[in-house]
């Protein structure tokens, strides 16, 4: 006997509800040495963690400036409120109950599960609208490897929120479509669009499925385009108001910035012209055809002609930093350029969720598929490009595969069990660990708590340090923080490069110049600048022990090694 519909959405809450609470209090559980000291996983969640702070002690809310980082005043980050929210709540609301420590500790379990669960919960409303087994994609997408790296406790940065914002947007498309449904879509795609830009290719991709549905006529199509035409340029209005930040004039498209919102409204003016000239009158196919190629050439036409930026968001970036770190960050890595072990991790269960989805479309020949085609599709092209775009590929691979486990069952054994063997995410990443062994060099770890809480007894004072303990550094102690790993802070990253790549005379002077108090140098942090660096660079010196005069130690630590500038005779 089948399961109600009624029934089986209660059932699937259980599910997510269960699977949340057993993964999170395991995750948590396996790093509460970090988690309890509130050294987080990712140098973005650190920061996020500051940004929070910095706003419940009083920062304006439109002021997302970080002002111990980079040069006086302080550096504009390209980020929002928007993803400050859940946890600034939870802190806010717990504080008084438990304390400042217990509290964000709490808030940094709890944020990123609650995302988890709204994200193993859209995934189960999706599976049902494509007739998938709903339970059973539900499991696969709370092991979907790497998009579950994301939820794991202490990720409170804003890449969670974009999957379920991602996840909400895919299901407002399926099924039958109303005038509700493309409100939720233009809600979606704002919010992301406010959050950050990752998703931008996923949510162009979206938006042309809307509008191609309602060329080919698809129930409920034109309502949908109507409430998506109609809502989404009042969204962007009301977060344009709402979430205006301190940089919004930065001439940049690297966040929600007054140039992104002018190129998002003019977007916005083809779905709400396409849909007002599907009212006015009964259109043939051959008159929505020409209206959307029409109403696509404005599109372009307007992005290259207010927003080119949007083209290269990345293109500021100083070219010595390009080269020497963000080709170095490993999310940003190109598949093929990626190690082996990493392209297979990140890409295996992403490309195998797109053949099975590609299959079950070509056999069924329905829309909701083959628009979770398109989506998987443009995840892969991301990935060629960032390995980053392989964290939406796992999520919307979780329906298809629990189709393919379904079908295997009928099978036998042996079919159903290389399904789930496929379809695990988990595994890939153990399988690429065994096919390609990480070489282990095991050395000091520079951003460990007790790390921190070295720099942080210093009085408060200038640091100068490789761009990820800076990062952590910005949360764990007083100090300002030169340098960081953000794209904006070309001043900062570049001096501290500067310093280190150069000779012992060269780099006082630079430390001088900026007023650097106390200089942290973590031994292998900086190998990857060996063949830029002058010869006898300072980062060769002190790799090898050797400490000009103007450099006093401060302690006997080796991770990190911190010395203070002397004065100068």
């Amino acid at each position: 006997m089948e399961t109600s519909p009624h029934r089986a959405v209660w059932r699937d809450l259980c599910v997510a509800l269960l699977l949340t609470m057993v993964l999170g209090v395991a995750w948590a559980l396996r790093d509460w040495q970090d988690l309890a000291a509130l050294r987080l996983p990712d140098t973005d969640d650190m920061v996020r963690l500051q940004q929070v702070r910095d706003w419940l002690g009083g920062q304006a809310f439109a002021d997302l400036a970080q002002h111990r980082l980079g040069a006086a005043p302080g550096l504009e980050m390209h980020w929002s409120r928007l993803a400050d929210l859940v946890p600034a709540a939870l802190i806010l609301a717990l504080t008084p109950l438990l304390g400042a420590h217990a509290a964000t500790l709490a808030a940094l379990t709890v944020s990123p599960a609650l995302l988890f669960f709204a994200a193993l919960v859209l995934t189960g409303a999706i599976a049902r609208r494509l007739g998938a087994p709903s339970a059973t994609a539900i499991l696969l997408a709370a092991l979907a490897y790497p998009a579950i790296s994301l939820f794991m406790p202490g990720r409170i940065d804003h890449h969670a929120l974009q999957m379920v914002l991602l996840l909400l947007l895919v299901h407002a498309l399926l099924g039958t479509g109303s005038f509700r449904a493309g409100m939720i879509a233009a809600l979606a795609i704002t919010a992301s669009l406010v959050v950050g830009l990752e998703t931008v290719p996923l949510l162009a991709v979206a938006g042309a499925a809307m509008v191609i549905l309602w060329v080919t006529d698809a129930p409920g199509a034109g309502s949908r385009l109507f409430g998506f035409g109609l809502v989404l340029p009042l969204a962007l209005v009301g977060a344009g108001v709402v979430f205006r930040t301190s940089g919004w004039n930065v001439f940049a498209c690297d966040g929600f910035t007054g140039l992104l919102w002018r190129a998002a409204q003019c977007a916005a003016l083809a779905p709400l012209g396409l849909a007002l000239f599907a009212i006015s009158a009964p259109r043939s196919l051959r008159a929505r055809l020409i209206a959307t190629g029409i109403a696509g050439l404005f599109v372009l036409v307007a992005m290259l002609a207010f927003a080119p930026q949007c083209l290269h968001p990345y293109g500021a970036v100083d070219p010595l930093l390009a080269r020497l770190w963000l080709a170095e960050v490993g999310e940003a890595q190109p598949l093929f350029a990626a190690p082996p072990a990493s392209a297979i991790a990140y890409a295996g269960l992403a490309l195998v969720g797109l053949l099975a989805s590609a299959r079950i479309a070509w056999k069924s020949r329905s829309p909701g598929w083959w628009l979770l085609v398109a989506l998987q599709l443009a995840s892969l092209a991301i990935t060629l490009l960032q390995l980053r775009g392989a964290y939406a590929g796992a999520l919307l691979a979780a329906p298809a595969l629990a189709v393919t486990i379904t079908a295997a069952r009928a099978r036998n054994a042996l079919a159903l069990a290389g399904a789930w063997i496929a379809a695990t995410g988990i595994l890939y990443p153990i399988a690429a660990a065994a096919l390609f062994p990480p070489k282990v060099e095991p050395g000091p770890n520079c951003t460990a708590p007790d790390a921190l809480a070295r720099l942080a007894a210093l009085p408060p004072g200038r640091l100068l340090t490789p761009l990820d303990l800076g990062a952590y550094a910005l949360a764990a102690t007083p100090h300002r923080v030169i340098a960081a790993p953000y794209h904006r802070n070309n001043q900062g990253n570049r001096a501290m490069y500067d310093f280190f790549m150069r000779q012992p005379a060269q780099s006082e002077a630079i430390a001088r110049a900026w007023g650097v108090d106390y200089v942290a140098f973590c031994p292998g942090d900086l190998d990857h600048m060996a063949k830029s660096a002058q010869p006898e660079s300072l980062a060769a010196q002190l790799g090898r022990g050797v400490i000009p005069e103007w450099l006093v130690p401060l302690d006997k630590g080796d991770a990190p090694r911190i010395y203070r500038i002397g004065t100068r005779h």
